[in-house]
């Protein structure tokens, strides 16, 4: 293990840290990812509608644990996902690498 940890640059016992609070971590992506489900069946019941602080709101109202980080986490990460303008332009779209406004394009 030394010459691994060596190898990757890290210390022995952050390696060892790693293996000792695998369980721990395991156990939050649980919670984590049922948290998950609920803010996006709040937002999927909303039609889309609700932010995170309504979905916080929401969320205590059914008495469910679920903060407004996790709803603000799960709300970014879609929007990110559907392409919002947080998101990089992907090649093919206008203002992507070669299209219409993408590099090289003459803009005078």
């Amino acid at each position: 293990m030394k010459r691994l940890c060596d190898i990757l640059g890290l210390a022995r016992s952050s390696f060892y840290y790693w293996r000792r609070t695998s369980a721990a971590r395991a156990a939050r992506q649980t919670v984590e990812a049922g948290i998950a489900a609920r803010i996006r069946k709040v937002h999927q019941d909303s039609e889309g509608t609700y932010g995170a602080p309504r979905i916080t709101a929401e969320l205590r109202r059914r008495g469910r644990p679920g903060g407004q980080p996790q709803a603000c986490r799960q709300d970014h990460a879609g929007h990110r996902a559907r392409g919002s303008p947080s998101a990089p332009p992907t090649p093919d779209h206008p203002r992507g690498p070669g299209g219409a406004e993408g590099a090289g394009s003459d803009r005078t």
